[in-house]
């Protein structure tokens, strides 16, 4: 991760974002443009099935109650922060009822995922988690894939509260998303055993 700095301090805007190489991804957050690395496939594969065990039961009502828009890597465009984009994010349809068909949401997320990885893991953490507790996310998850752990927490009075910590092959039942069980040992696939446990 790292943070770009521009003459005079002036924020970063849309065309600093544009101008960006291909292979790096950047965001806007408060008028600071950061940038890192596209994820790599161990992060892309646990997108795949994170957004998989959600979208169906939750966004298409397929064995679950729906009322959801789960998106991948959508971009997202609030008042200082033109662009940011969580890994995952959601959005209750009573509060969302469409997708925009063209430009960025201008809502906020109710839920936010994001998939810690070296290169991701101090913006995610000291960046982007008091920015989400700040716009009222609702729900914040963090996937470890080093330690294979999910960590859900929610906002409560402005603040983060930790809910619950689940690992390897643990199948939870996480808020906001508690009606469906979720089975955590496929996320795992191809990624490497945490130090001192199995995969």
């Amino acid at each position: 991760m790292a943070r770009v700095r521009f003459p005079e301090g002036r924020p970063a805007t849309m065309a600093d974002l544009a101008a960006l190489p291909e292979h790096v991804k950047g965001e806007i957050i408060d008028g600071v443009l950061y940038t890192s690395p596209r994820p790599r496939p161990p992060h892309a594969n646990i997108e795949l099935a994170l957004g998989g065990d959600l979208r169906n039961p939750f966004q298409r009502g397929r064995d679950g109650p729906g009322g959801w828009w789960i998106l991948v890597e959508p971009g997202i465009q609030l008042p200082g922060s033109p662009e940011f984009s969580p890994d995952l994010a959601g959005w209750r349809q009573a509060r969302m009822p469409t997708l925009p068909e063209r430009g960025p949401i201008a809502v906020v997320p109710d839920w936010v995922c994001e998939i810690l990885s070296p290169s991701t893991r101090h913006l995610d953490q000291r960046i982007k988690r008091p920015f989400y507790a700040r716009i009222g996310v609702g729900h914040l998850w963090y996937v470890d894939l080093e330690a294979h752990t999910l960590t859900v927490s929610a906002l409560e009075g402005g603040r983060w509260v930790e809910l619950s910590v689940h690992g390897e092959d643990d199948v939870v039942r996480a808020e906001p998303f508690a009606a469906v069980e979720i089975p955590l040992a496929e996320w795992w696939t191809g990624t490497a055993a945490p130090e001192g446990g199995a995969p």
